[in-house]
Parts: structure tokens; C-alpha cells; sequence
């Protein structure tokens, strides 16, 4: 058969490599990744792993999870690039490395991160089952945007070198579908810092921070756009300037939902009407209400209402039950309406 002719060589070729290969350790093959470059400015692809490594410790430590299996793994992510089965078949990188790190004794967790850390590959792909994978796919990912960002090589249009973009989603996909809960304005800072620290200066400065961002919470909008949800919700949530990944999906999820709700326009109506009255006010609205000087019955009720609403929601808003809080608050509408009608 014509097929078994040309996939048999090709086989064999790959189970010469295997073999070959696992003679020495990823840890060996690490040593090679000091002869490959990843980018100019930026340095070796082995630094590269030494500040994925140590930004995936601190990761690890702000999540409460083991430290050293993180570090680990990202010291030997890179590895399988320089082994003679990824120089022959390029779809076999992270696979190559899983295999190799199981063959070196390494544990299961930081074997799997060897494949799991470019997930997701492409839009809509599976995310990573462990959390080292997780971790180390974070680190990876962040590093490439604050230095691509850091020596002015950001997206322009639609040109995209260092997949950016996708680089992007993946980050917020991981922080927002596994639920961690972690800031990523504190994550960027962090992979700022690894850079300063193997002393690669990045002409944009601490600045890249902010840059990378922002660049970042763009995406996040553009990736509720392709869910349906309406622009605004996005901004509702947005003008907070928050920069929990989690956080924001909560709010969204929550806004989104209330904006379904049968009171949420004359709630949303009722609410522009306050927002002008308070801005024409300027200072002269006190912090606290005097419930003495109540005298209309509906401004009365409102009063009542908002203060068994607060108390309601309060605890709602500290364990982030967004949804729950929103839908409480909409019972307000009749009492929010019966004080515009009856109190001028």
C-alpha cells in the first residue's frame, strides 16, 4: 500500500528521535534554549523560562497553591523546543515535553504543564486541567505581552506577529473560566518586574502596565460582543476602572441579567433623574439621611424600603452574589416611582 510506503518511514524516523531524545534530561535540553533567541531585544528563550519561572512562583503563592511545582515547570516548558522530535515534527511541542518529563521522573503535574501551558491554542480550545498548567500558561503569556508591549512592538491593525490577541484571550479565558480570582494589573506589574530584575530594560518603562492593560480590557469588551452582550453593559461595569478579570464577568453576568428584568428600565430612568439632581447639588446633599425631617409618606416608604434593601444586600455585595444583589435592589421600583409621582 502506497500509504504504509511513505508512513512507516516517518515512524520510524520518529520512534529514532524518541529514543534519541531521551537520553538526556529536559533539563539538559534547557542549557540548548541559551543558543536560541526569542526575541532580539528581549533576550534567549532560556531567560525567557527563568522569568516565566519566577512569575509563575508568584502566581502559585498568591493563589495558595505549590510553588515549586510551578517554578518547575516553568523552567522546563521550553525545553522539547530544542529535541530532535520537535525539530522534525513542530505539532509535536508540548507533547514531546510531556512524554520526556514523565521519562525524567518529573511529577504529573509539572509533566502535564509541559503541554497544558499553551492551552488554549486557538479560540473556543479546552484550557488547561491542572492548576501548575494554569499557572504557567498565565505566566507565559503575560511575559510575551509585557515585553512585546514593553520594546513598542504592540498590534497595529491587523498585524499581530507575536499573536497578541489571542495571547490576550487566553489570559483572560484562564482567569475568568477557572475562577481565579487575581489581579491582573498586579499580574503585569509582576511580569514587569522579572524583566527589571535579569536587568532587560524595556524602553516603554513601567508605563507597559498600564498599556498592556488597557489593551487587554479591550479584548475583554470585544469578547462579550461576540456573546451577545450589549456594549453597554460592558461600559456599566468598565467606568469602575476594575482590573479583576473575575470581578468584571460577575458584574457583567449580573448586569446583564438585571437588564432583562421588568424593572430595569424604569429603575435606569429613575437612576439618570437622581444622577442629574445630585450633580446640580454638588456638596450640598449630606452623606446620611435625617429621617426626622421626612414628611411625605412616599419619601417616608422609600426611606423604609432603601435601608431593609441595604441591609439585604450588603452581604450579598461582599460574597460578590452580583445577580442576587441587582434582582433585590429591582423590588425597589414602586416605591422609587411612587416618590417621583407624589414628592416634587
Amino acid at each position: 500500500d502506497k500509504r504504509q510506503r511513505v508512513i512507516r518511514p516517518r515512524l520510524s524516523d520518529a520512534a529514532f528521535f524518541f529514543e534519541t531524545d531521551k537520553k538526556t534530561t529536559l533539563t539538559h535540553k534547557r542549557e540548548q534554549l541559551k543558543k536560541v533567541v526569542f526575541q532580539v531585544k528581549l533576550g534567549t528563550t532560556f531567560e525567557k523560562t527563568t522569568r516565566v519561572a519566577s512569575l509563575a512562583k508568584v502566581i502559585a503563592k498568591q493563589l495558595g497553591v505549590d510553588e515549586v511545582q510551578a517554578e518547575r515547570a516553568g523552567q522546563l516548558c521550553k525545553s522539547d523546543l530544542v529535541s530532535e522530535m520537535v525539530y522534525e515534527f513542530a505539532d509535536m511541542q508540548g507533547i514531546a515535553g510531556f512524554h520526556y518529563a514523565h521519562h525524567d521522573g518529573e511529577t504529573a503535574d509539572v509533566a502535564l504543564a509541559m503541554n497544558e501551558h499553551y492551552l488554549p491554542r486557538f479560540a473556543g480550545d479546552k484550557l488547561p486541567t491542572t492548576m501548575t498548567g494554569n499557572i504557567v500558561a498565565l505566566a507565559d503569556r503575560l511575559d510575551t505581552l509585557v515585553g512585546i508591549f514593553g520594546i513598542g512592538e504592540q498590534p497595529t491593525g491587523s498585524k499581530d506577529p507575536f499573536a497578541l490577541r489571542r495571547a490576550s484571550v487566553g489570559v483572560l479565558r484562564l482567569l475568568i473560566e477557572q475562577s481565579l480570582n487575581l489581579d491582573l494589573r498586579e499580574l503585569l506589574a509582576s511580569a514587569f518586574a522579572q524583566y527589571k530584575s535579569l536587568n532587560k530594560p524595556l524602553s516603554a518603562g513601567e508605563a507597559v502596565v498600564e498599556q498592556v492593560l488597557q489593551y487587554m480590557l479591550e479584548r475583554l469588551r470585544s469578547w462579550y460582543e461576540e456573546q451577545d452582550i450589549p456594549v453597554e453593559v460592558f461600559q456599566a461595569v468598565s467606568v469602575k476602572k476594575l482590573s479583576f478579570p473575575l470581578d468584571i464577568n460577575q458584574r457583567i453576568q449580573a448586569v446583564n441579567h438585571f437588564r432583562l428584568l421588568d424593572a430595569s428600565a424604569a429603575l435606569a430612568a429613575a437612576n439618570k433623574r437622581v444622577a442629574n439632581i445630585v450633580a446640580k447639588a454638588g456638596d450640598a446633599i449630606p452623606a446620611e439621611v435625617d429621617t426626622a425631617l421626612l414628611q411625605e409618606p412616599a419619601e417616608r416608604a422609600l426611606a423604609k424600603a432603601v435601608a431593609a434593601s441595604q441591609k439585604e444586600v450588603t452581604p450579598l455585595f461582599k460574597i460578590r452574589d452580583y445577580k442576587a444583589a441587582l434582582t433585590a435592589l429591582a423590588s425597589l421600583q414602586d416605591v422609587v416611582d411612587t416618590f417621583f409621582e407624589d414628592v416634587m
